[in-house]
């Protein structure tokens, strides 16, 4: 059963596609945050995400009504950031910046207060150590909820390598976690 969000959100795009400006806002307001923090765990600086997602917008919303399912924006907005954001990177690489270095920034968010706030840092910190392609897959198919398939088409990578990330990404949490484990004990 899909969740009440991602109902709400297709009926949006749909509003929107006939031209309702209202919707427009309210998917912005929706999704915005959620592709703002994909580009932020891309690229490991959160005022460049911001420019890359401001452009993006324009994309989305030029794109908008020739999206055929309202069922697929949510992958499809992410791939046009995902799309953005490796451009940006390819202009990173050609001024010398690495892929490594941008990894290398990502921001650990700040712990929620209450009993599993260390739990919660480790995983936080175990996900921000894994290589960018990796933790951006992790983030995409956990925290947002996405599907294999629609992780695969918000990447524009095949739908074993959305699988093949996710097994070695837990093989590497579970033992950069495990490490965590027996140093509390």
């Amino acid at each position: 059963m899909r969740q009440a969000g991602r109902i709400l959100e297709e009926m949006l795009v749909a509003r929107a596609q006939q031209g309702d400006r209202a919707a427009l806002s309210q998917i912005a307001d929706l999704r915005g945050p959620r592709l703002l923090a994909h580009a932020v765990r891309l690229l490991g600086d959160r005022e460049m995400a911001r420019d890359v997602v401001q452009e993006a917008w324009v994309e989305i919303l030029r794109g908008l009504p020739r999206l055929r399912d309202p069922v697929a924006f949510p992958a499809w907005a992410t791939r046009i950031v995902t799309r953005r954001v490796a451009r940006q990177i390819r202009r990173q690489i050609a001024s010398r910046e690495t892929l490594r270095a941008a990894a290398a920034e990502l921001p650990v968010a700040t712990p929620e207060a209450g009993p599993d706030a260390s739990d919660a840092r480790a995983v936080r910190g175990a996900v921000a150590a894994l290589p960018p392609d990796h933790a951006a897959t992790v983030a995409l198919f956990y925290l947002e909820d996405m599907s294999v398939a629609e992780v695969a088409v918000a990447l524009d990578i095949p739908h074993g390598t959305v699988k093949s990330r996710l097994m070695h990404a837990r093989l590497k949490l579970r033992e950069a976690l495990k490490g965590d484990c027996d140093e509390q004990a």
